[in-house]
């Protein structure tokens, strides 16, 4: 069987755009151990569809992603962008605290 290498998540918190987005469920999957296979299957989405979100393709739709990101413990948070910056500077402190 095929070995799973953990992959980081992304330092900031921020999506920017699909691709980092794609890094952060590919790093839930993969730090769990959980071949894409098996993720998919387990999900209940169809493994191409996986690999595209994983890949940051944009054409995935909203409703595949949310189910992908909710079966892997991947949140993702709507904040008002006037309150970005301080969000995304009290969760960059969050992650470097559990780090250490």
């Amino acid at each position: 069987m095929k070995r799973v290498v953990p992959t980081p998540f992304p330092v900031d918190p921020y999506l920017e755009n699909p691709v980092v987005l794609g890094a952060a469920i590919r790093s839930a999957r993969t730090q769990a151990g959980i071949r894409l296979e098996d993720a998919a299957m387990t999900i209940g989405v169809c493994l191409q569809t996986l690999v595209d979100i994983e890949a940051g393709k944009p054409g995935v739709s909203i409703g595949k992603i949310l189910q992908v990101s909710q079966g892997l413990g991947v949140s993702l948070f709507v904040i008002p962008q006037s309150q970005r910056e301080i969000a995304r500077r009290r969760l960059s402190d969050l992650t470097v605290d559990n780090q250490a």
